[in-house]
Formats: C-alpha cells, structure tokens, sequence
C-alpha cells in the first residue's frame, strides 16, 4: 500500500495494490497489522455504506466532541469528489478546503483524522461508498456547514445546477455561524 500525502499533514490517501487477471480484481482493503504500522492506532468500530444517485450531494458533516469521528473511507462503485474542511480553530489551515475523486477504479481510500468536516458529491449513477468510524454515531452531537456557504463549487464536475440533497442538509448553518473547537478538543474521546 503507498501513503499520499495531502496539503493536510493528517490527511492521507492510501493507495492499495490491485491484483488483475482474467477473472477479475483482488484487493486488500484493509488490514489492521498493516495499517497501524503505516499510520498509527486508529481503532475502527463500525462500518457503513451509502448508495446515491447521480448529483446527491451528501456534507458537510461532523460530530461534535466527545463523539468526533476519524473516517477511512472508499468507494465501492462509481465516483464521488470528496470534500474536506479543517475545522479545528488553532490549526493553520482552519477553514481551508481540500478536494479529492475517489472512484471504484483506482480505489484509493481517504484517511479522515478528527477536527475535519466530511461531505461528497455522486459524479456517477448508483454510486456506492463504505467508510469505517472510530468512534460511536451520536445524534445529538451531529453538526455540520451548508455546502453552499463555501467557496468550492461542484457545479462543473458534475455538469449541471442541481444537487439531491437531504432535509438535514438543505438546514444546516453557513460555516460562519456553526461552532467549532480546538485540535485537543476533537481528540476527546466519548
């Protein structure tokens, strides 16, 4: 597996080897020896997967601590660009954004540490992600910024005006007025 770095120190896209032939693909995923030599102690809990339809725009998400949630994620079928904000207020790169097409091509895998905010928009039809969590889904300490009230515009990747969104997404807040906290603060664990 090769680790590339992003403009984000902790963020990082973990690229696996893809073993072709004619009969098919194999791939590791994951292997948790492996992976803890690579990047350290990241202990996953749980696993989800989302399908989404052509334009569903999906983010930008959090959990708020102690529920912060560091993310592996990949795509199964399909494309998606993958967004990522800083959100931790002492950072150097609070705010700041990161962009990233994940496909069920190449497969490489995105490694979201706590303190960032997560969404994505589907760039192909029946588009299917599974991500790992390492921390317990808690309702009451979701949180997350209105996509619209960034500076990253999906309009061309997708090559239309409009997004599927959720109820939930279409009322989150402008990054402006949502609260954040600081790297330590995100680290706490429930």
């Amino acid at each position: 597996m090769e680790i590339i770095k992003t403009k984000f120190s902790d963020v990082l896209i973990l690229k696996p080897k893809i073993f072709n032939d004619d009969r098919g693909y194999y791939v590791e995923t994951f292997q948790e020896k492996k992976f803890k030599k690579l990047i350290g102690n990241i202990n996953f809990i749980q696993d989800n997967e989302s399908q989404s339809a052509y334009g569903v725009l999906r983010g930008f998400h959090f959990q708020e601590p102690p529920y912060t949630q560091a993310k592996l994620i990949r795509v199964v079928s399909g494309a998606i660009i993958d967004v990522i904000i800083d959100i931790k207020t002492d950072s150097e790169t609070f705010g700041e954004m990161l962009m990233i097409k994940l496909d069920d091509i190449n497969k490489e895998q995105l490694l979201i540490p706590r303190g960032y905010a997560h969404g994505f928009v589907a760039i192909e039809p029946d588009t299917i992600i599974q991500y790992k969590v390492d921390n317990d889904y808690a309702p009451k300490f979701e949180s997350g910024i209105a996509f619209d009230s960034t500076n990253i515009d999906f309009r061309e990747e997708i090559g239309h005006e409009e997004f599927i969104l959720s109820e939930k997404d279409l009322k989150l807040k402008p990054f402006t007025e949502v609260g954040f906290f600081t790297s330590n603060e995100y680290k706490l664990n429930a």
